[in-house]
């Protein structure tokens, strides 16, 4: 099940840099759009990192 979770992750985050990617090269970029993008690929980095040491993430 982690190493299907972990898969999962990594190709949401892939599919976050290629929408990232995108977007910067518009002629006009929406930096909102941006930011989200940015901070959705951080979250997903950190859920992979903890489902790579084997630990659950943290919900607020």
């Amino acid at each position: 099940m982690t190493s299907y979770r972990i898969a999962r992750l990594r190709n949401q985050h892939r599919w976050l840099e290629e929408q990232l990617r995108e977007e910067m090269r518009r002629p006009e970029p929406d930096n909102l759009a941006i930011q989200d993008l940015k901070r959705r690929k951080l979250q997903v980095r950190d859920e992979i990192f903890l489902a790579e040491a084997g630990l659950a993430p943290l919900r607020l």
